[in-house]
């Protein structure tokens, strides 16, 4: 379904990006924010998941100022969060917001990511001007909480995820009682289809919810 098109960040780095056109007429844009493993087939899907459902999206390659064409197995943590390491947040607000630049205007436009993209997801809602954003498991979330989401987000969260312990999610949800929090019997990764952790119910679930969130917040 998706392509893939550069994008041109502000400070003159460019980047790759998979993009996916909506069916009919595009109810808003959506940026999706990676894993620590690139911009994978499962992130390419759900590109195309968001895009099936109504919205013009696409997803940045972040890791593209450290290498180009990342694609980590999912079993290769280790190589993934050298990537991450790697990653200057500045940096990829900047990148962050030349996939939301992108976007056809007008039109409203969201962020969604996963794992340290929940992060990243995070931070661009405090940072940048998007008007709807979800967050799947951002593990580093806590460690922002100075940084308020200038605009209304959701977060998604397992149960059995040994990463981010209940004490950690109630934090976020201190500093910021106004998300949306929704708990899943699930482990870390639940919603990738390529991680041993998937677990498709919590997977469809979250996703009906955050298509919800987002026809309500985009158009």
């Amino acid at each position: 379904m998706g392509k893939n098109i550069e994008l041109d960040a502000a400070d003159g780095h460019r980047l790759a990006a998979y993009y996916a056109d909506p069916p009919g007429k595009p109810r808003g844009g959506i940026v999706v924010i990676q894993e620590i493993f690139g911009v994978t087939r499962h992130i390419r899907n759900v590109v195309d998941q968001y895009a099936a459902a109504g919205f013009c999206t696409l997803a940045p390659a972040l890791f593209d100022r450290v290498e180009r064409d990342v694609d980590v197995p999912y079993t290769d943590m280790g190589r993934g969060m050298g990537y991450m390491k790697s990653m200057k947040n500045e940096l990829v607000m900047l990148d962050v917001a030349a996939a939301l630049d992108s976007l056809p205007k007008p039109g409203k436009r969201g962020v969604v990511g996963y794992c340290w993209g929940g992060t990243m997801a995070y931070l661009a809602a405090a940072r940048l001007a998007p008007d709807a954003a979800v967050a799947y498991y951002g593990g580093g979330i806590d460690q922002y909480l100075d940084e308020k989401p200038r605009c209304p987000m959701m977060f998604h969260y397992g149960e059995k995820d040994a990463h981010i312990p209940p004490a950690v999610v109630a934090k976020i949800r201190a500093a910021f009682p106004q998300g949306i929090y929704h708990l899943y019997p699930a482990d870390h990764g639940f919603n990738c289809t390529d991680r041993a952790s998937h677990e498709p119910a919590s997977a469809k679930l979250a996703l009906e919810r955050s298509l919800a969130f987002f026809h309500q917040h985009l158009g």
